[in-house]
């Protein structure tokens, strides 16, 4: 793979942050501008990863309360999918979680993408649902 880094945002770097919601999930998924950016962006960690210095993806950590959190908004431009992005995403977020000493990590994965989240010892809760008109399950680890 070429160069690529995973780490907190700071707050600088959220236009990159936004525009690459803005391309995976109202361009690609079509989801609703309101409710990708549903207010909470303000409250939550954001991950940025750099391939040869461009971003490429996101996620952003929302503090449920100090026993779970939740992993949101995974999103990696189309370009670069398949390298493995999103799974460094996934354990740089685990990470930052684990060194935090939170328990429990919940995610409302996008149902085709589930697999991405058995490998990290996530499993599934309740019913498929839709949410953005897409379907997800809920999934839930403890750490």
């Amino acid at each position: 793979m070429s160069d690529l880094v995973v780490r907190l945002a700071d707050f600088s770097e959220f236009s990159q942050i936004k525009t690459i919601r803005k391309v995976v999930f109202q361009e690609e998924q079509e989801v609703e501008e309101a409710l990708e950016f549903d207010g909470k962006d303000e409250i939550c960690d954001h991950l940025i990863a750099f391939l040869d210095d461009k971003a490429v993806g996101t996620a952003r950590i929302r503090y449920i309360d100090d026993k779970t959190v939740k992993i949101e908004r995974l999103a990696v431009l189309s370009t670069v999918r398949g390298q493995g992005i999103g799974k460094k995403i996934i354990e740089e977020a685990l990470l930052i979680i684990a060194n935090k000493k939170i328990p429990e990590v919940v995610i409302n994965a996008q149902e085709y993408v589930k697999g991405l989240y058995y490998k990290f010892g996530f499993a599934e809760e309740g019913e498929i649902f839709i949410e953005a008109g897409i379907p997800h399950v809920k999934m839930r680890k403890k750490l």
